[in-house]
């Protein structure tokens, strides 16, 4: 991979998809309809959120979300799924870069204690030059997460670590309208890109 850094990788993660089944229902005026992959239900996933960056400024959604972004829930020191998801989001930011497309790709922990505000931020930046990553206290990332509907659980620690169980969704969320698809962890670059341009033809 072309960026993958290790992060205090430990042991073998066992990561889960979310409980939750998602659907975004959408009314006969949907603008994205030829473009969305799934059914997503509800229209209550994601919702406001204030985290910290990577220069351990407070920041709110509306100030991360400024244009189309694609949010990954993760930790740092995730041994395999995380660094390949994010990568993955990466690269599928870039293909749309190169087809003069933008989007922000965001990265928010759910293990705030070992994700501080500079870890998020090398993790990010190591990532992509323009990904954003957000941590904050056990309290506002719980509420990020709950508003995402994510899940993440963290395993008693061996030795002074531990593995933190996570659904690996990506979501694309518009400014001003909120999530409009998600995608899947087998869902490649290319793909991946392809479907969010349609989505960002429409805008």
């Amino acid at each position: 991979m072309r960026r993958m850094v290790a992060f205090g990788a430990v042991g073998v993660a066992a990561v889960f998809l979310a409980g939750t089944a998602f659907m975004v229902l959408q009314g006969d005026d949907d603008a994205y309809a030829s473009c969305r992959s799934s059914q997503v239900a509800g229209g209550d996933i994601g919702g406001p959120f204030e985290l910290v960056n990577g220069a351990g400024e407070t920041v709110t959604d509306a100030e991360v979300i400024t244009e189309p972004a694609l949010i990954y829930f993760g930790y740092t020191s995730c041994p395999d799924v995380c660094p390949l998801d994010v990568d993955r989001n990466a690269a599928a930011t870039e293909i749309l870069e190169e087809r003069g497309q933008s989007i922000t790709p965001v990265f928010i922990t759910v293990d705030p204690e070992r994700d501080t505000p500079k870890v998020v931020g090398e993790f990010a930046e190591a990532m992509h030059p323009r990904m954003v990553g957000l941590t904050g206290s056990a309290a506002q990332v719980k509420a990020a997460s709950q508003a995402y509907r994510t899940y993440y659980k963290l395993h008693p620690p061996q030795d002074g670590e531990y593995l933190v169980d996570h659904s690996t969704f990506s979501y694309l969320v518009m400014p001003d309208e909120g999530v409009v698809d998600f995608f899947r962890r087998e869902v490649r670059p290319e793909e991946m890109a392809d479907k969010i341009g349609c989505f960002l033809d429409q805008r």
